[in-house]
Parts: structure tokens; sequence; C-alpha cells
């Protein structure tokens, strides 16, 4: 089993649920995210004056799959969570960390059943 954490632009939630979605994805958590990279902020105006925000609002995806679904998750927040048709800066990142267990609460089945 693997953990995906997929840290997208908040636009881009909406056309990533539905893709994965397409492919078998029922279960995910979204979380609100701010941070920055490459990107380093950005200029915003509030009430007349300008100033410097180095946080970037950004969405973390996180799934819990089976090792035979993995690729084809990336595979589809990659294509769903790029920006144009060659990507940009600040379009994110996906991360694949394993996962040694799962334990669904409701009935206390554990292991790939459980998700």
């Amino acid at each position: 089993m693997k953990l995906i954490l997929a840290v997208i632009q908040p636009t881009k939630l909406d056309a990533v649920q539905q893709a994965l979605s397409r492919i078998g994805v029922a279960r995910l958590t979204v979380c609100d995210a701010v941070g920055f990279a490459r990107q380093r902020g950005q200029s915003e105006t509030y009430r007349g004056s300008e100033y410097e925000t180095n946080l970037l609002r950004k969405i973390e995806i996180e799934i819990a799959v089976n090792d035979d679904f993995v690729d084809r998750a990336i595979e589809c927040l990659e294509q769903a969570a790029r920006t144009g048709a060659t990507g940009n800066i600040g379009d994110g990142k996906v991360m694949v960390l394993p996962l040694d267990d799962a334990v669904q609460i409701s009935d206390s089945q554990r292991g790939p059943g459980a998700l």
C-alpha cells in the first residue's frame, strides 16, 4: 500500500477529483495548504497598499492506494493538475510514501481491504 500526497493549484481541484473518479478512486482527503518553492510568492494589493506574500495557497490531496494502482493514480494526477500543454512552475508535486497498515474504523478491517 502507498500514500500519495499531491500538492496542486486550487483551481485544478475539480478537474483532479473528476479524473480520479473516472479511474476508480472513490476516497480521498483534501486539505488547504500554503507554501512556496520556485514561485517565491507574489505581490498583492490590499486597500491601495501593495505588499509581498511569500506563501501561496495550494491544495493537498491524500490518497491511499494499493501497490498495483500507484502508477495509474500518479499519471492521472499529473495530467489533470497540469496547466497548459507542457505545464508551468507552480503546478505542484506528487509524492509517494510507503503505507504500512490501514484500519477501517467501522469494522476493524485491516490492510489493503481497508482502502
